[in-house]
C-alpha cells in the first residue's frame, strides 16, 4: 500500500498538471475564436472570386487555361495540412489515417503519387514512413500572408502545369463545431468544377462586369487567385478545426486530472484515517498493559 507521503506527492503532481491543461485550454480558446474570425473575413473574398469565375464561365463556356486542361492522371499530388505540434487529441491521427486509406485505395505502389505537407506534424510521420514527399511547410502562422501560401500554390500548379502531376488533391480538418472536425478532401486541379459554380451562383444576382483585356486575360490571373483561395482558406479552416481539438483534448485532461485528484483524495483520507486508528489502538493497548 502506498505511504501517505507517496499519495500526496501524487495529488500536488496531478494539480500541477491539472493547472497546465487549464492554461492551455484557455490558450487554445483565444486562438479558435480568432480562428474562426479570420475565416468567417475570407469568406466574402473566396466568394466574390467564384462569382467573377462563375460570369466568365457562364458567358463562354469553351475557354482554354492550363489549369483547366483535364488529362489521363498518371500521377497524382497530395496537399495535406496538419498541425506543426500534438497535444490536440485526434486531429493529425484522423487526417494521417484518411490519406493512408486513400492512395492504399488509389494506388499501387508509390511512384503513382506524391505528397506535400503543410505542417511538421504530417512532414515528420510521411519522412519517418517513407512516403514520397515532395516538400514540406513548417510554422505556418494560424493566419498565414497571401505571399506564404503563393510560394506554396506556385509550387503545387508548377507540378501541374508541367505535367509531372495530373491531379491535385487537398486533404485537411474542415471545422463544423467546437465538438466536431470533418476530414475532407477537395479538388485543386484540374479546375473541372465550372458547371457546379454556375449552378451555385444561379439562384443569386450576379455583378455585371466589363472585363479589359479580355475575358481570357482575366482568368489567366483569377485561376491562380482561385487555387490559392482554395489553399488559403483550408489552412484557415483547419486552424480552426487545430484550435478547437486542442481546446477540446486540454479540457478532458482538465476533467481527467480532477478526477484523479478526486480519487487520491479519497485514498489518502483513508489512509490518514487507518493511521490514526491503529495509532489510537496502539495507545489504549499499551496503556491497558501497564494496569
Amino acid at each position: 500500500m502506498a505511504s501517505l507521503r507517496d499519495i500526496k506527492n501524487k495529488i500536488n503532481s496531478t494539480k500541477k498538471t491539472s493547472h497546465i491543461t487549464k492554461a492551455m485550454e484557455m490558450v487554445s480558446t483565444s486562438k479558435l475564436m480568432k480562428a474562426q474570425s479570420n475565416a468567417v473575413k475570407f469568406t466574402p473574398y473566396m466568394k466574390k472570386i467564384k462569382e467573377v469565375m462563375t460570369t466568365i464561365f457562364s458567358n463562354n463556356s469553351n475557354l482554354e487555361h492550363p489549369m483547366l486542361s483535364n488529362r489521363e492522371v498518371k500521377k497524382t499530388l497530395y496537399v495535406v495540412i496538419t498541425s506543426d505540434s500534438g497535444l490536440c487529441g485526434g486531429f493529425n491521427s484522423n487526417i494521417i489515417r484518411n490519406l493512408v486509406n486513400t492512395v492504399k485505395e488509389r494506388h499501387a505502389s508509390t511512384d503513382e503519387y506524391g505528397i506535400v505537407a503543410i505542417g511538421n506534424y504530417g512532414a515528420e510521420f510521411f519522412r519517418k514512413n517513407d512516403f514520397p514527399l515532395i516538400a514540406k511547410y513548417r510554422d505556418i502562422p494560424d493566419e498565414p500572408s497571401f505571399a506564404q501560401v503563393k510560394e506554396i500554390t506556385n509550387k503545387i500548379v508548377g507540378y501541374y502545369v508541367d505535367e509531372v502531376y495530373d491531379k491535385v488533391y487537398l486533404h485537411y480538418n474542415h471545422f463544423v463545431s467546437m465538438i466536431s472536425q470533418e476530414v475532407t478532401e477537395e479538388q485543386v486541379l484540374p479546375i473541372t468544377n465550372t458547371n457546379e459554380l454556375i449552378q451555385e451562383q444561379e439562384n443569386n444576382l450576379l455583378g455585371s462586369y466589363n472585363f479589359e483585356p479580355s475575358e481570357e486575360g482575366v482568368l489567366n490571373i483569377i485561376l491562380p487567385q482561385y487555387a490559392e483561395s482554395m489553399i488559403y482558406g483550408s489552412i484557415l479552416d483547419s486552424k480552426a478545426s487545430e484550435h478547437s481539438a486542442r481546446k477540446t483534448a486540454m479540457k478532458n485532461s482538465t476533467d481527467n486530472a480532477n478526477s484523479i485528484i478526486d480519487s487520491l483524495s479519497i485514498k489518502y483520507n483513508r489512509a490518514r484515517q487507518a493511521a490514526i486508528t491503529q495509532e489510537i489502538t496502539e495507545i489504549v493497548s499499551g496503556a491497558a498493559a501497564t494496569q
